[in-house]
């Protein structure tokens, strides 16, 4: 059976929250030896101490159960580091311009990871008066289609989303653009 809660995670959390296992367990109440156990790996914390376990640590439900503790290092927000997430069961788009633990229909997403465009996704920015107009030369079927442009700023983004059986293509204002991606269903993330 794979672990929903890692001991490394128990004991990394608790040291980092300046707490014993005894002074855990009286939190919990629990005994300290279930501390020692669920840190070791010989037993794991029953699910209806998640929540509590996650508070006495300083740490949501979603870092206790993923391992992975979110450290916000980028304080400026900077909108040239966004990162997207895109839920392989419903398409749901979410963006980020930190780390994030992003969660969607019960599955764990990781950020798409940019690749240059290749042949099959040609992004084309024009300029339209005061707009750019961008476009990518795809095929847009139920089965394969370009399911969202965005363009990034210092400041800002601007993301549109492309059904499919409709064209890629969308306008955006030209404020400060300095990065353009779109996605394809199939293929992932392309930047440019």
């Amino acid at each position: 059976m794979d672990q929903y809660v890692t001991g490394e995670a128990i004991r990394l959390l608790r040291e980092k929250a300046g707490c014993t296992q005894a002074q855990l367990a009286q939190r919990l109440c629990v005994s300290d030896k279930t501390v020692s156990k669920w840190e070791t790996g010989k037993g794991y914390p029953d699910i209806s101490l998640l929540e509590p376990l996650a508070e006495a640590l300083n740490v949501s439900v979603t870092e206790l159960l993923s391992g992975n503790l979110i450290t916000n290092n980028n304080v400026s927000a900077n909108m040239l580091r966004s990162k997207f997430y895109v839920c392989p069961v419903c398409g749901n788009v979410i963006h980020s311009v930190g780390e994030a633990v992003v969660q969607c229909n019960g599955v764990t997403l990781v950020p798409e990871e940019p690749s240059k465009p290749d042949e099959k996704h040609v992004i084309k920015v024009e300029r339209v008066e005061d707009e750019y107009y961008v476009s990518v030369d795809h095929e847009m079927t139920k089965q394969h289609y370009i399911s969202f442009i965005a363009a990034v700023s210092d400041d800002g983004i601007q993301l549109k989303k492309i059904y499919p059986e409709s064209s890629a293509e969308a306008r955006f204002r030209i404020e400060g653009v300095r990065k353009f991606y779109c996605y394809c269903n199939r293929d992932g993330l392309y930047g440019l």
